[in-house]
């Protein structure tokens, strides 16, 4: 998968296109961050947690060969895939920081609601910068790096960000409990020595 994301670079070099190099290139990149999570900082996470994030950033570069303006529901595809991702780290920070804390209690009814919320928040982030991208596109007369069609557009997207959310919370909290682990030890590993009137693991 890694090196069908290259080949995709080495297709936006060769044709001067640099929305598909620079998507393509942070696409690369993403398939070694855990790697680097699990060298640097000890947060391991599984197999199929990696399968699923470099699953996604190489749909993502696959679709800026073409696909998005190709396929009408490839662009839902991926819209869908990235915000589960989203909702699975904000799910996985926020649990972490629940059983790190006694300050934070985190209730189940709130979890469903805060997934939805951390993933439209992201979601309308990223909204965001893909509308002022199209417009210093515009501005300077080349090609957007980041793909914006209008208002409809960004309304289905944010649609498709919320079936990612709703997907992770309803089904993906178990899958994530590794992830959970994982970043818990990681806070009680960098936890002060001093006395701070939480609890110990």
């Amino acid at each position: 998968m890694r090196l069908a994301i290259a080949g995709i670079l080495g297709f936006g070099l060769a044709t001067l296109n640099a929305s598909i190099v620079i998507n393509a290139a942070a696409a690369l990149s993403i398939t070694y961050l855990p790697a680097v999570l699990s060298r640097d900082w000890g947060i391991r996470l599984s197999p199929g947690l990696t399968l699923w994030v470099t699953t996604a950033v190489l749909l993502h570069a696959v679709g800026m060969v073409g696909l998005y303006d190709g396929l009408w529901w490839y662009d839902h595809l991926t819209h869908t895939l990235s915000a589960m991702l989203v909702a699975a780290v904000g799910y996985a920070s926020a649990r972490a920081v629940d059983k790190y804390s006694e300050a934070v209690y985190l209730p189940p009814r709130f979890m469903f609601v805060f997934i939805l919320t951390f993933t439209l928040a992201l979601g309308v982030v990223w909204e965001v910068l893909e509308f002022f991208a199209r417009l210093a596109a515009d501005y300077l007369g080349v090609e957007a790096i980041l793909v914006q069609y209008g208002l409809a557009d960004t309304i289905t997207d944010l649609v498709f960000d919320t079936v990612g959310a709703v997907l992770v919370a309803l089904f993906g909290t178990e899958t994530l409990s590794g992830l959970v682990d994982s970043l818990h030890q990681r806070l009680e590993e960098a936890r002060p020595n001093a006395g701070d009137g939480e609890r110990q693991s």
